[in-house]
């Protein structure tokens, strides 16, 4: 049965701006405190403002005195031991994504762990390695410790590297990097910059990390195969890598190969059935730590290194190393890949934070989130951490698993240092070939993500623009260079649909108060001589232009011939007019008793008692017809809709007030509607209002406007119909 609509009647006065003023009480603005009052009393301290200040930039002080026991204990146990067990194999699979040692990702799985728990607002997200970060710390280690700078003390010219070295060197370049990229979060996040990651919209984040999913597959394709292809850097480096092992292919190891597929089965097989019944599995089965002790007891007791040359993590030192200052004098070759690195590790980290955040009820800070990120990263980069942000794969399980609190964390965390204590020394013989096996599936969520083209290509086609540029710049100019042209591009496409908006006619919709695009509704029909114009966008110096051409254009004013026409008719007025001065001071010699017809004559041809800008004869009517010069329009009122209208610049007051005084000279009264209280104060600041514009040219709506351009017409040859419905 269908409902019946409600129906409602007002009754009420025209309301302009000044009316308005006056019926809703307009106040004066309050004014808030100055710069100096407000600095003087952030400088105040007192108890409870210190006790404010101390749990906002501390959080785990406001909650942990609370937490319930009873309540949270068992899930944060078990969520913990389950992430506890992702974090080691995912550890150290991503620190060969970063071309560091498999220990620097243990380290990176608890220092920034436990500092997280300290000052992150986030429940649910699991802080610590992340394949995206991970290639990106890659790509500036091997770009300033390449192989080539590390040869072997007497083999030069033999292609033997000093591991050791390089590798010492790839740290600090890691660590530099890493704590650069904290000291630029934390000062965004003390500033209150969080809103920066807003310029970093949904499709671009998706496109880039898809992208940088296929530069971590490319970098993960030598260890499956067992090859060693040459390094590239700088634009297209990962098309020549894949061409370099595809070159390579036919030198492939065999044994290393068949690890890696037997690896690969396992993974995908199992994570399949834990997908399938996640519902009825109280715990997803830990099938990474399984494969990496399987590998490794395998590769130890069947002696696959020395017989088959399977490469492996190698030595994994026990305990843990003392803390170190960053090279500072690295600082300016990395600036710029540690902020791309900030960016775009608390852009995925404040997305998953809110995602889990709206899903459970709770606020996420996201200024805090940057300070705690980039405390994270300060601090684990002078305890040879790399960067870190938030992995999707770990916090579904964390949440999933029962996880309530950021104790689930801490107790992953433990569980890391327990490996890293007394059973990393184990995992020494484990094949690189594993690890990577565990890149690749964990690689899946990301590749997934190629099902957002055909979704984008039915709901917003400029949004899959983004996603395609971005996805493109990122394959092909590298994961920096990449991120900047994804972002200026995403940038332009804002200005562009800002710049060129939907201009649109209004028409009366009968019986109703609407008003509504004439293109669009069928039922909308124009007021005869009243123009009704619309933009979707505010008015500014982008579009001021294209909003005046857009106004002539949609109302069928010709501006410019009408302002011409207007001056000849002007014009040829004087000179007749002097001409007929002229023959009258003559005949006013010759005759001076003729003055008086003279001057009936003069009258009738409009000697200077009529409007000179829009009246004239009917011969120089006749003539101007005859010679291609337009009349008048027929329209007589233009209401401009500004109601989407949120502020105006000078460049936007100018041009209204040259539209009030163009159309003013061509004998079109122009009016606005549904100015916004904040417009209508800016509009006074820019001295908009004059004697010759008053605020009576104001209206609250599109329908007081037109309601008062028929109130003053004579005669009424036109009747609005707001009473009737239509059917």
């Amino acid at each position: 049965m269908e409902e019946k609509a409600a129906e409602f009647l007002v009754h009420r006065r025209v309301l302009d701006e000044v009316r308005l003023e006056k019926v809703a009480q307009k106040g004066t603005r309050s004014t808030g405190p100055t710069a100096g009052e407000r600095m003087k009393e952030s400088l105040r301290c007192s108890g409870p403002r210190l006790k404010q200040t101390v749990l906002r930039w501390i959080p785990v002080l406001s909650w942990l005195p609370h937490y319930s026991f009873r309540e949270n204990a068992i899930g944060d146990l078990i969520s913990g031991c389950s992430v506890g067990l992702m974090h080691l194999p995912q550890g150290m699979a991503y620190a060969l994504l970063a071309s560091l040692r498999p220990v620097y990702g243990l380290y990176t799985s608890l220092y920034p762990v436990l500092v997280y728990f300290i000052f992150g607002t986030s429940r649910h997200i699991s802080i610590g390695t992340f394949a995206v970060i991970s290639i990106m710390v890659g790509s500036v280690t091997e770009r300033l410790a390449p192989d080539s700078n590390f040869p072997l003390n007497g083999t030069n010219g033999t292609g033997a590297v000093d591991l050791d070295a390089r590798d010492r060197f790839r740290v600090q370049v890691a660590c530099s990097l890493t704590v650069l990229a904290g000291i630029f979060q934390i000062l965004l996040g003390v500033v209150r910059f969080g809103f920066v990651v807003t310029y970093l919209s949904e499709p671009l984040v998706r496109g880039y990390t898809t992208g940088s999913a296929c530069h971590v597959c490319v970098s993960q394709l030598k260890y499956l195969f067992g090859v060693t292809p040459g390094r590239f850097t700088g634009p297209l480096s990962l098309i020549y890598t894949l061409v370099d092992i595809c070159r390579l292919l036919p030198q492939t190891k065999v044994p290393e190969l068949v690890v890696s597929l037997v690896a690969l089965s396992v993974l995908i097989v199992v994570k399949e059935i834990n997908a399938c019944y996640r519902r009825k599995l109280p715990l997803p089965l830990p099938i990474e730590i399984i494969v990496i002790a399987a590998a490794t007891v395998i590769t130890h007791f069947g002696g696959l290194t020395s017989k088959y040359n399977v490469d492996v993590v190698g030595e994994i030192p026990s305990g843990l190393k003392a803390p170190r200052a960053p090279d500072t004098t690295l600082f300016l070759q990395v600036i710029g890949d540690a902020f791309a690195v900030a960016i775009v590790g608390y852009a995925i980290n404040i997305s998953l934070g809110k995602t889990f955040a709206l899903k459970h009820g709770y606020k996420v800070d996201s200024n805090q989130e940057l300070v705690a990120l980039g405390l994270s990263n300060a601090v684990g980069g002078f305890f040879h951490c790399y960067s870190v942000t938030s992995s999707l794969s770990r916090s579904l399980v964390q949440e999933s698993t029962g996880g309530k609190t950021q104790v689930a964390g801490l107790i992953s965390s433990v569980i890391v240092l327990v490996t890293i204590l007394k059973i990393g020394s184990l995992f020494s013989d484990l094949p690189k070939a594993v690890l990577s096996t565990i890149v690749f599936v964990n690689l899946k969520g990301m590749f997934k993500q190629f099902t957002d083209v055909p979704l984008l290509w039915k709901t917003n086609k400029v949004d899959l623009l983004v996603w395609l540029v971005t996805f493109t710049s990122t394959i092909l100019l590298n994961l920096d260079l990449g991120l900047a042209v994804s972002i200026a591009f995403s940038v332009l496409t804002l200005i562009f649909r800002t710049q060129l908006p939907r201009y649109s006619i209004l028409g009366h919709v009968r019986g109703t108060d609407l008003y509504l695009d004439t293109d669009t509704y069928r039922e909308a029909k124009e007021i005869p001589g009243i123009k009704i114009f619309r933009s979707s966008a505010t008015i500014n110096y982008t579009n001021a232009e294209m909003y005046l051409e857009a106004l002539q254009e949609k109302s069928e004013i010709e501006m410019g011939k009408l302002l011409t026409a207007k001056k000849k008719r002007d014009a040829k007025l004087k000179r007749e007019q002097k001409k007929e001065k002229a023959k009258s001071k003559a005949k006013k010699r010759r005759k001076p008793s003729q003055m008086a017809d003279r001057k009936s004559s003069l009258d009738d041809l409009g000697g200077g008692r009529v409007n000179e800008a829009f009246q004239h004869c009917a011969a120089t009517s006749n003539s101007d017809s005859e010679k291609g010069i337009p009349r008048a329009s027929a329209t007589h009122s233009v209401v401009l809709d500004v109601a989407t209208t949120s502020f105006v610049d000078t460049v936007a007051v100018t041009t209204l007030k040259n539209i009030f005084r163009d159309f003013g000279e061509i004998d079109v009264e122009v009016y606005l509607a549904g100015c916004q209280g904040c417009v209508v104060e800016q509009l006074e600041a820019a001295g908009f209002f004059t004697e010759s514009l008053p605020k009576s040219r104001l209206f609250v709506s599109v329908h007081d406007a037109v309601l008062h351009v028929l109130g003053t017409r004579e005669p009424k040859d036109f009747v609005l119909d707001v009473c009737s419905t239509p059917m």
